[in-house]
């Protein structure tokens, strides 16, 4: 005979409050950190193999390289950043929910349906997050107009982005 005992469910974020401007933006700002240091090593790695001589000191001028001339440049280099960017994003927030910021804050990032974030949704919401905080935030402005307090990406990807509580110690 079977153990039909059933494992307690997982804590439901269903009844947590959707997050502030403040807070979204303050996540954003924490990321954007994040997202530059990692797209600077996504930058220097490719530098490092096609140009390596261009980097050090110049013998003859005692001067240090300002401007490298590379292939890293043009619309190739910009898909693979814009990769890394989508990477970066879609394996947090495939993940768990949450990029590093956004734990920081304590946000976490689901579908409608409390699900996890599918990639549709993570390429849905990136594009219109970027227009909607390069806009000067007009898109995180909207949550205090909408009724459910959703932004411009929220609507767009089908998603929400929750307030968690605090951690008890």
């Amino acid at each position: 005979m079977k153990n039909s005992t059933k494992k307690p469910s997982p804590d439901t974020t269903k009844n947590y409050p959707t997050a502030g401007a403040w807070r979204r933006i303050a996540a954003a700002i924490y990321d954007g950190f994040l997202l530059f240091a990692v797209l600077f090593v996504a930058s220097l790695i490719p530098t490092l193999i096609v140009s390596r001589d261009a980097l050090g000191a110049s013998p003859g001028t005692n001067s240090v390289v300002h401007e490298l001339n590379t292939p890293l440049q043009g619309w190739p280099y910009t898909i693979y950043l814009l990769a890394i960017t989508v990477a970066f994003y879609g394996w947090f927030w495939r993940k768990s929910g949450q990029t590093l910021g956004m734990q920081a804050w304590r946000l976490k990032l689901e579908s409608n349906d409390g699900q996890r974030v599918g990639w549709t949704q993570v390429l849905r919401r990136l594009p219109v997050a970027a227009a909607a905080f390069f806009m000067g935030g007009l898109g995180y402005w909207w949550i205090w107009l909408d009724r459910e307090g959703r932004s411009w990406q929220d609507i767009a990807s089908n998603t929400r982005v929750l307030q968690l509580p605090k951690q008890k110690k």
